[in-house]
């Protein structure tokens, strides 16, 4: 009985990646213990710390699938340690090798490594998924980068740009993050087998050479020290999340805020059948927009969290860890979940030129103000020609008329052009800069 968003049968599939889920089921998580106590049966056998039929026995057995999981979860109430899962592999396994599982680990140990292995899972999801998303942002500012659109800031006209300038940025801000994600491989992925209190003195002498057994058996690296109660790896993991939760909550509010009906200049991916409202039929909402917002906001929540988690008592600190154990999953499935509809967004978006065309008229040509200003000012100097051409735009804007107009009802500027010249200048597509050659370089620069 689901009682949580993630795992709900009515709401899941708003909050939920089936595949991310997966990773952090209950399933994988037992397994990645099991893995954990194997690799360090298998190590141990090899230095001789462990009879190797135990070990053959250790590994045949460990699948979660042969542990009773709901005995797991029931035995927690009254631990919050590994020795559920120890009492449940022990009842699989023969010629007394349950007796020989966990040789001088702790349950820390183990708990910590099967999460890095879970981790790394989640990690190489996430990359896919972010790299289909800068792949989709690429294609939309390779096929528009020519597209004129008004440029807005504070929400208001500004200047001319083209779309695929606008999703260029979008590009360059997802790479950066794929840069992020690769970059804290080496800092994540390591292993942890330590002992009670990390010096690793139950292993007889051989905790160097059987971390490096282990770990090299496990795909980790061996970590210098005992990271136990250190836990600044994966805060930076939760808080790189909310980072590219971040990033990814632009993008959705952009297309949301472009989809505005007195805007239309883009759109969601759209089907008959999806249905925007129960009581007003014509409604095309950006319900999947919105959805991905909604999910990026729970991210960005659990990086405070993280961070607050780093500060763990003395050598061990189940206070600590036990928290983990919520946001780690938490904001790997949200993110992933987020991911999957932003790229099914961004592969199906629906672009209308000709609206954006239409939007760049809406201050009757006063969003070409600068190039009128830098124009006259070669003739009248800057500040003189700003002057003129604020009075003009402000006059213009209150009585609803031309712009165009409204100049050329100033001696000074008359003086200084013919109407086919201040035509030429208040042209949208003259003003775009560099925007498609940005594009260009965005495409120039893309990730190998």
């Amino acid at each position: 009985m689901a009682s949580g968003s993630i795992d709900s049968r009515v709401f899941g599939v708003l909050f939920a990646s089936d595949e991310m889920k997966k990773i952090f089921s209950d399933e994988n998580r037992v397994q990645k213990w099991l893995d954990t106590e194997a690799a360090l049966a298998r190590a141990q056998a090899k230095l001789g710390m462990l009879k190797p039929e135990y070990a053959e026995e250790i590994t045949k057995k460990a699948k979660a699938e042969l542990l009773n999981l709901d005995e797991i979860g029931e035995t927690y109430k009254s631990t919050i340690t590994i020795v559920p899962l120890l009492k449940a592999f022990k009842k699989v396994l023969d010629n007394n090798a349950g007796e020989f599982v966990h040789w001088g680990a702790t349950s820390q140990d183990i708990m910590d490594n099967g999460l890095i292995l879970q981790m790394r899972e989640g990690h190489a999801l996430l990359v896919k998924l972010l790299t289909k998303t800068y792949e989709e942002c690429l294609k939309i500012s390779e096929k528009y980068k020519d597209t004129v659109m008004a440029g807005r800031t504070h929400v208001i006209h500004a200047l001319p740009i083209t779309f695929g300038f606008k999703t260029a940025m979008w590009a360059d801000e997802v790479k950066r993050s794929l840069i992020r994600l690769e970059e804290l491989k080496p800092r994540l992925l390591k292993g942890q087998l330590s002992g009670a209190v990390g010096t690793l003195a139950s292993q007889e002498g051989k905790g160097f050479a059987m971390q490096e057994l282990m770990m090299k058996d496990l795909g980790l690296a061996v970590p210098v020290i005992s990271w136990h109660p250190t836990r600044d790896h994966i805060a930076e993991y939760v808080s790189l999340l909310a980072l590219i939760s971040g990033t990814i909550s632009r993008i959705a509010h952009e297309i949301l805020s472009l989809q505005r009906t007195e805007i239309c200049e883009v759109e969601e991916p759209f089907f008959m059948g999806k249905i925007g409202s129960s009581t007003m039929p014509h409604k095309r909402n950006p319900q999947v927009c919105e959805s991905i917002i909604a999910l990026t906001k729970i991210v960005r929540a659990q990086a405070p969290l993280a961070v607050e988690i780093m500060q763990c008592e003395n050598e061990r600190d189940w206070g600590c860890e036990a928290v983990e154990w919520d946001i780690v999953p938490k904001t790997s499935i949200c993110l992933a979940a987020a991911l999957e509809k932003m790229n099914d967004t961004l592969e199906n978006l629906i672009v209308y030129p000709e609206n954006m065309k239409e939007n760049l008229n809406k201050l009757k040509g006063a969003m070409l103000s600068e190039a009128v200003m830098l124009h006259l000012g070669e003739k009248l100097g800057r500040l003189t020609a700003h002057e003129i051409v604020y009075e003009v735009c402000m006059k213009a804007f209150s009585e609803g008329t031309m712009v165009i107009d409204a100049l050329l009802a100033r001696e000074e500027v008359a003086n200084a052009f013919t109407r086919e010249e201040l035509a030429e200048i208040l042209r949208p597509e003259k003003y775009t800069g560099l925007s498609s050659e940005f594009v260009d370089r965005v495409l120039a620069d893309r990730l190998k």
